[in-house]
């Protein structure tokens, strides 16, 4: 029964992010078909935390009005929005109309709005509901939650996405003719519609993984006495036995003392730096995976060619799931090496940040040691803050249910705010240049 439930709770993980994940590692071949070209990823990243206020809605329901909001039937509500959103995306996701003079992806755009409802929904829904499970089981979720964003990335390298040639193209103007060099793109090995029509079977998936979960009374037996209360207790006792050993519902205590000791007299202040710490922690980490760093994707990534890209997109949605096994293998809640590695995975979108500032001309461009480097660096940001994010999750898991709620509105508050940090700079300002990978001529 025990493999039934995590096999559930992983399918349950998939509707979280599988509709955007998509999206984003399909990127490499609409980004060439759309109008806004390169500038195509942050006004995604702007679309998606429009739909802040669903999660705003939800989010102070549950603190000021507890108990009215049935997380079930919010789930139910937001996977079947996702279902019909990923449908609509299969014979829409290419239809432009004008807009202020000049042509845009209305249809693409007003999809991508509901199925970021959705997502960002999950956020502080998903986790709230898994919390009735026994703790083993919310790893599994985190899996579930990082194929969201790996098996669109399987799929989008079997589809052969994206991939370009240099041509060249005979042009006449006048009495002269004369030949340049153009990228001209290789078709897929099968349609975007079809693609998206995978992302709808996902969502189907989800929806009935969750469907049984909560259809079946024994999945949840003995989750209430694997809950810790929600006090400041139990918060102080995650934090600083971050050594203790695991025994499937989650922390054991060293000493039966320690449990029963009164934190508020040992050290308040030190709890407070903790938890601020801790939410400062989720909204950078969320800020920067979600925000910053995607919209400038493709001038990081595209000087070095399509090829580049498109790894760099698909592999770094491996970095999630794999972030998320070592997590549930070896897990490690101190703070100083989370705050370590948080900086680590900082160093690695700094370096992507300055790559794409560079646009067109990036450090080592057209070279086979920049296109490694570029993609070695996204793989490894996104790897090291996955695992950041689910450890935060773990620690904040016994912390009981409103730690998990404020989970995730911290991490769409820092999606929210990396994402419209960008898009004045991208799209306004226009402080990030794009080229052609076929014709722009960069100084040795």
């Amino acid at each position: 029964m025990g493999l039934l439930i995590h096999t559930l709770a992983c399918a349950f993980g998939l509707g979280s992010w599988v509709a955007v994940n998509g999206l984003w590692v399909e990127l490499p071949l609409i980004v060439n078909t759309l109008p806004e070209g390169w500038e195509l990823p942050s006004y995604l990243t702007v679309i998606i935390q429009l739909a802040f206020p669903g999660l705003l809605i939800v989010t102070l329901t549950h603190k000021f009005c507890p108990g009215h909001l049935k997380d079930h039937v919010v789930i139910y509500f937001i996977l079947s929005i996702g279902v019909l959103s990923c449908i609509l995306l299969i014979f829409f996701w290419d239809k432009t109309t004008i807009v202020a003079g000049a042509s845009h992806s209305t249809a693409l755009f007003v999809i991508s709005f509901f199925l970021s409802m959705v997502d960002c929904t999950s956020s502080v829904t998903f986790l709230p509901f898994m919390m009735q499970l026994p703790a083993k089981y919310v790893s599994t979720y985190f899996i579930g939650e990082g194929l969201s964003g790996f098996l669109p990335a399987v799929v989008a390298l079997a589809q052969g996405v994206g991939f370009a040639k240099c041509v060249n193209s005979s042009q006449t103007a006048g009495n002269h003719t004369g030949s340049s060099i153009k990228t001209e793109y290789l078709p897929p090995n099968f349609s975007t519609e079809v693609f998206f029509s995978f992302l709808a079977a996902m969502m189907c998936i989800s929806l009935a993984a969750f469907t049984a979960l909560k259809r079946l009374p024994w999945a949840f037996e003995l989750s209430i006495g694997n809950l810790v209360p929600d006090t400041v207790a139990s918060v102080s006792f995650s934090l600083d036995n971050a050594g203790a050993q695991t025994d499937g519902g989650g922390v054991k205590c060293q000493g039966e003392g320690a449990a029963q000791s009164d934190p508020r007299s040992a050290g308040t202040k030190r709890f407070v730096y903790q938890q601020t710490f801790i939410y400062l922690l989720v909204a950078w980490v969320n800020a920067a995976t979600n925000g910053l760093l995607p919209a400038v994707q493709t001038y990081s990534c595209m000087p070095y060619g399509i090829l580049a890209y498109h790894l760099s997109a698909a592999l770094a949605s491996v970095a999630n799931p794999l972030a998320c096994t070592i997590a549930m293998f070896l897990q490690n809640r101190s703070l100083v090496f989370l705050g370590v590695l948080t900086a680590l995975g900082t160093g690695f979108g700094s370096y992507n940040m300055a790559m794409a500032a560079m646009s067109p001309c990036p450090l080592l461009v057209g070279s086979v040691m920049g296109e490694v480097i570029i993609v070695l660096s996204w793989l490894l940001f996104i790897g090291m803050l996955s695992y950041v994010k689910v450890m935060v999750g773990v620690i904040l898991r016994d912390q009981g249910y409103s730690a998990l709620v404020w989970f995730g509105a911290a991490t769409q508050i820092g999606s929210l705010v990396g994402s419209f940090t960008m898009f004045p700079l991208v799209n306004v300002y226009r402080l990030f240049k794009s080229g052609d990978f076929c014709s722009t001529e960069c100084p040795l």
